[in-house]
């Protein structure tokens, strides 16, 4: 079978599709036939082990698990003896933040709650788009609570956490500000914003409105710089760690008395999180976008558009 390797941290240009043998499946794994995945933030931090802390769980100088890959959608074509739980056939989707290596034709995986089948209103495409952002998205929503009649705004809503989020926002009786790039104003009023800022002709911290949560679902501001437009009793969530890795310490630190608070989103397990997202697209209530595709011969291509910053949604990578 086809994969996409690296053998090394680096640039786009370290993978390589070679051919490798197909996996055989133990007696509690599945095999499954990879039809669809996707390049999103933490595959590029997977492949250039940045920052820095991603090396402790990837391997300290070189990557245990070559093959490249956190999510997938695909058919199941062969079971082990003590899988009860599927079937051969079973259209399935899956995700892990720290490698399936499902950028291969074919793989492997014990069932523990990381995959499930896929709702019979969703193809491979959106199935897979749906996994990544709509997980850390999950997180964001899950570490506040959120009242009715609440003001949140969205920095970075068109990417593939941003626009997660602000379909799950929606749920809420909220208002909902977010920011985007001029081409997706749009768009991003469409899935559901009140108001929308254009970051390319405005700077959203110079904002005269309040608002009780920013989330910031692209890591790109910070929580001085937000503060100002926090309300009192306001929380500032950030999806990275902060120019100077910060932010979980101004977590710890704002937990004291502090009136305008960080919340450092740790993710949910995916047992809990993929079991959400899965009714959520039973019930039509998220979509996820898809910017564009490539094949897996294409692959260095997409890393290298993921990583431009300018992405809308989630770039596919199809088999």
């Amino acid at each position: 079978m086809k994969a996409a390797i690296r053998r090394q941290y680096g640039s786009p240009q370290v993978i390589q599709i070679e051919e490798i043998e197909k996996p055989i499946p133990k007696d509690d794994e599945l095999l499954i036939q990879v039809h669809a995945t996707t390049v999103n933030r933490t595959d590029c931090a997977n492949l250039t082990a940045k920052p820095f802390i991603m090396r402790f769980f990837l391997g300290l100088f070189k990557p245990r698990k070559v093959i490249l890959g956190n999510d997938f959608a695909g058919t199941v074509v062969a079971i082990g003896k003590n899988i009860q739980s599927f079937k051969v056939t079973d259209r399935v989707f899956g995700f892990t933040d720290l490698g399936l290596e499902s950028l291969a034709e074919y793989l492997v995986m014990k069932p523990k709650g990381n995959v499930l089948t896929i709702p019979e209103n969703t193809d491979f495409k959106h199935a897979v788009a749906s996994m990544e952002g709509a997980h850390y998205a999950y997180s964001f929503i899950h570490k506040v609570t959120i009242k009715p009649g609440q003001n949140i705004l969205i920095n970075g809503a068109t990417g593939a956490i941003g626009s997660a989020l602000l379909q799950l926002v929606k749920q809420f009786d909220v208002q909902i500000t977010a920011t985007c790039n001029t081409k997706n104003t749009d768009l991003i009023r469409s899935l559901g914003a009140d108001q929308v800022i254009d970051y390319t002709k405005e700077d959203f911290t110079q904002n005269r409105e309040k608002y009780d949560f920013i989330f910031d679902a692209v890591g790109k501001s910070t929580f001085g710089k937000c503060k100002p437009i926090l309300k009192d009793r306001g929380v500032y969530i950030s999806s990275e760690l902060g120019p100077n890795a910060q932010n979980p310490f101004l977590a710890l630190f704002t937990s004291f008395g502090s009136k305008k608070k960080v919340i450092f989103p740790i993710p949910f397990s995916i047992q809990k999180t993929l079991p959400y997202i899965k009714n959520l697209l039973e019930q039509e209530k998220f979509k996820p976008l898809i910017d564009c595709e490539y094949p897996l011969e294409d692959v260095s291509k997409a890393y290298e558009y993921a990583m431009s910053g300018e992405k809308t949604g989630n770039v596919i990578i199809t088999f």
